[in-house]
This record gives structure tokens, C-alpha cells and sequence, in this order.
């Protein structure tokens, strides 16, 4: 079974060698980072540390995922990282396991189930997760704890989910999809630490406003097309 991780990155010169060689390069086939506009040295580091890099001059999470999904058209499973080191790369294994057992297709690193260091997850961006995740229970009959980017997807599986979003709303659109097309979807405890830099979203109060805002009307919007998707999905 062929894995690539991708890492989409911005201005994470002071973390990204550190985060590619923490991971088991044994469990995986390459490392795809994502050059998301950056300024600094991130994507010579991350090179230089035995990345494949590729650009996504764009700003905007969701649309450097999707270029990172592009790059890795022919693997079997693609699990996505970011690149700040506050996840654990050592846990991938854990992470694709279910998958290469066949009891999953997503598995989610939740950091709510695992531990995370103080400070490393603000009490709004815990607030806000905790909302999403219970509009996703109620609206669409799935339980998530954690709309954590740390994940691993198997790539037929999210080839079906027809994925669009292009900024702060991904990994809540990852998981609508989901559940409204019937993935088998699975959380896992994952440790979460105290990011290397500050962080472009829950680290400002405007990225936090946006994203909680972005989160919010992914959840509600996809209701009112959740017939066509999943429509999609018998295709």
C-alpha cells in the first residue's frame, strides 16, 4: 500500500525539517510539502530535509491540500500533516493501520481524545470544535470529536468525496462529506502539542473569527446539498 504524507506549508522555516524527519519513512512512500506562498526559507528546508516540494502561490489551506492531493494521484492513501510540529509524525502508523486492516477510510488524530499540552489548543478553537462536531452529530447523524488536520484518508475514498473548499474550511468539509456519503470513519487519540511559531488562524483573532465563521457555514451550506453529494457518491 503506497502512502504519501502531505504537508501544506506557510513561512514554517523554524518546524518543517523537524516535522519530515520525525516521521517513520518506513511506513510511507514520499513527503509532499505544499509551498503555500511562503516568504521564508520553507520550502529549501524542506527539500533539503528529502521532501518532494511543490508550489501553490495561492494563499489558503484547503487549496494547498488540493494541490498536495495532485502531486500524490498514485497513492493508495494520502495523510495529511501540518507542518508546525504541533502533531506527532511518529503516530502516522497509527493513523493508516485502520485503513490497511480495512475497518476505515478516514481516521481523524483526535486531539480532544488524546493529550495536549497546555496552551496548545486555545479554549476557543476547543470551543469551536466542540460546536462543530455536535452540528455534525444532530445534522448528520455522525460523531467526531475534533476537526484535527492530522488525518489519513484512503485516496479512492476521497477521490468520491469531490473535496472544494480552498481555505479554512476543509477539514469540517472532509468530515460533512463523510458522513453524508456514508465513509467509514474512525478517530484515534493523538498528542498535541504547543505549535513551533504562532499560528495563522487560532493564534489572531480575525483568523479565528474567519474560520470559526467559515467552519460554521460549511456545516449548514452542505446541508442544503447533501442529496447531490450524495448523489455523487453512487456515481
Amino acid at each position: 500500500m503506497r502512502v504519501d504524507v502531505v504537508i501544506p506549508a506557510y513561512n514554517e522555516e523554524r518546524s518543517i525539517a523537524r516535522v519530515i524527519e520525525a516521521i517513520p519513512h518506513d511506513s510511507i512512500s514520499r513527503v509532499i510539502v505544499v509551498d503555500n506562498a511562503s516568504t521564508d526559507a520553507t520550502a529549501r528546508l524542506a527539500k533539503e530535509a528529502g521532501a518532494v516540494v511543490v508550489s501553490k502561490p495561492r494563499r489558503g489551506y484547503g487549496g494547498a491540500c488540493l494541490r498536495g492531493i495532485e502531486e500524490a494521484g498514485k497513492a493508495d492513501v494520502i495523510v495529511f500533516l501540518d507542518g508546525d510540529f504541533s502533531d506527532d509524525p511518529s503516530r502516522l502508523p497509527d493513523l493508516i493501520a485502520p485503513i490497511k486492516r480495512g475497518e476505515a477510510d478516514l481516521v481523524i488524530g483526535s486531539r480532544i481524545l488524546g493529550d495536549a499540552d497546555p496552551g496548545a489548543l486555545p479554549p476557543h478553537a476547543r470551543f469551536g470544535n466542540q460546536l462543530a462536531c455536535f452540528l455534525i452529530r444532530g445534522m448528520y447523524g455522525y460523531r467526531f470529536t475534533d476537526l484535527g488536520p492530522f488525518r489519513a484518508i484512503r485516496t479512492e475514498a476521497l477521490r468520491r468525496l469531490n473535496m472544494t473548499d480552498r481555505d479554512y474550511g476543509w477539514t469540517v468539509e472532509m468530515q460533512v462529506r463523510a458522513a453524508i456519503m456514508g465513509i467509514r470513519c474512525m478517530e484515534i487519540p493523538v498528542p498535541y502539542k504547543i505549535r513551533v511559531g504562532r499560528s495563522k488562524i487560532s493564534g489572531t483573532f480575525s483568523g479565528s473569527v474567519k474560520a470559526s465563521v467559515k467552519i460554521l457555514w460549511t456545516v449548514f451550506a452542505l446541508w442544503f446539498r447533501r442529496n447531490s453529494i450524495r448523489g455523487q457518491g453512487d456515481q
